[in-house]
């Protein structure tokens, strides 16, 4: 997979979301921000990412609605 700067990436083995700055032959290089607030960067082989799927505000909001809406459901069915 081709990755540009400004794209939003995740290990394929999980952790947290990266922001690619740039690319060089087969490597990303992202920065991410750590726990405490600290930067990191580093080249990361592109073959051990993959887009990060994040939901804006409008999707939470659309998530959280579709979960009560499930709930609601489930309720009813009980009954």
């Amino acid at each position: 997979m081709t990755f540009a700067a400004g794209d939003v990436v995740i290990l394929k083995s999980g952790g947290q979301p990266m922001t690619v700055i740039g690319v060089e032959e087969d490597e990303a290089i992202c920065i991410w921000t750590g726990d405490d607030g600290d930067l990191f960067r580093e080249a990361i082989p592109a073959i051990a990412l993959q887009a990060a799927h994040l939901l804006d505000e409008d999707d939470e909001d659309d998530a959280e609605d579709e979960d009560d809406g499930e709930k609601k459901s489930e309720d009813a069915d009980a009954a």
